[in-house]
């Protein structure tokens, strides 16, 4: 086995972690500024998320499947994918069509989903790596 794999999964998904953190900050504390702070209003117009998107899903892509290889669970594997799922629904659709409040939601739902498979990813790679 190749030693420098599971750092490299470890890594790719601490990064996903930390970017899907970012998104649920970003979701949740961007309200409570725009509320507080009426100045930063005008930052809230802003669409974040599919510049967000663009590094997250190849980043999760990457490290989802290089932790399925090592522990070959088709649970964590498919919640990665609808977290995904969920972060490009509110990202595009749920972002133009179906406005803010459900726009939060499917990207909440998302960040929290893929941010749990990449925790289950990286501990179940890395115990098929210490198994081996």
């Amino acid at each position: 086995m190749d030693q420098d794999t599971p750092n490299k999964t470890n890594w790719l998904d601490g990064a996903a972690v930390v970017l899907s953190a970012l998104c649920l900050v970003h979701c949740l504390a961007l309200p409570l500024i725009v509320i507080g702070v009426p100045f930063l209003a005008q930052f809230a117009e802003g669409h974040l998320h599919l510049q967000m998107l663009a590094v997250v899903l190849p980043l999760s892509s990457l490290a989802l499947g290089i932790g399925y290889r090592r522990h070959r669970s088709g649970r964590i594997l498919t919640a990665g994918i609808v977290g995904m799922l969920l972060l490009t629904i509110g990202a595009t659709v749920a972002h133009s069509q179906l406005g803010l409040i459900a726009d939060r939601a499917f990207t909440i739902c998302g960040s929290l989903t893929l941010a749990t498979a990449h925790y289950f990813n990286s501990i179940r790679a890395q115990a098929a790596c210490d198994s081996s």
